[in-house]
């Protein structure tokens, strides 16, 4: 009985995508261990050719650095290898996430049509048209309730003022009496006579007959 009740399990959220990622990140592992054990032989090589060479060991020395310049080629190639197992995991990597982003827009596209199907252009014109009334109406409410005065009124209230100031101007200026007589412009006054001529070229002249009576009586 246990057999057929018994509770399925849960789909596994671990996909093909990232069992090779996985598998490509532990050979990338596995070859930087595989690096630094060369990196160390090499190492020790070269300290032993060195001494190879002090003790005269020619020969030795050469099959020494022969075997080290074969690890180094190897060590060459294994350098391009983990190259490119970088670039497949990063690859793999952002494969996932443009999947992911896809699925994403894919849940959005069915949510929003939803949504369009639910509402009709007809139907969000009503909404607002209602939603600008019941504004409108909440306004007049508001104003009436605080006793604020419309824009009409505020016009009147303006003109009202202006006549009022316009009385005050109008009553403060002075007035000119009608019976006021202005003096009358005597018409008999007698202006003085301008002379014909200027007192120095009257002397001038005067002067002027007394050497010519002179000459004469001479």
């Amino acid at each position: 009985m246990g057999i057929f009740f018994a509770k399925k399990k849960p789909p596994s959220r671990i996909t093909e995508q990232d069992k090779a990622i996985l598998q490509l990140k532990q050979t990338r592992d596995k070859i930087k261990q595989y690096q630094r054990r060369i990196e160390q032989n090499l190492e020790k090589e070269r300290l032993l050719a060195k001494k190879l060479i002090q003790n005269k060991q020619k020969e030795r020395a050469l099959l020494l650095l022969r075997k080290k310049k074969f690890q180094e080629q190897i060590l060459s190639k294994t350098d391009g290898q983990l190259e490119n197992l970088e670039h497949m995991v990063h690859d793999l990597e952002f494969a996932q996430i443009e999947l992911k982003v896809v699925n994403g827009l894919k849940v959005g596209n069915i949510a929003l049509k939803k949504l369009h199907d639910l509402l009709s252009i007809d139907e969000i014109e009503k909404v607002m048209d209602e939603t600008k009334e019941g504004i409108e109406k909440q306004r007049e409410i508001n104003e009436i309730l605080s006793g604020e005065l419309t824009e009409n009124d505020e016009s009147e209230v303006e003109a009202e003022l202006n006549a009022l100031l316009a009385a005050e101007i109008e009553e403060k200026a002075p007035e000119i009496p009608e019976d006021v007589t202005l003096p009358e412009v005597p018409e008999d006054i007698t202006l003085p006579e301008v002379p014909e001529e200027l007192p120095e070229k009257k002397i001038e002249r005067t002067k002027e007959r007394t050497k010519e009576t002179v000459a004469l009586e001479a």
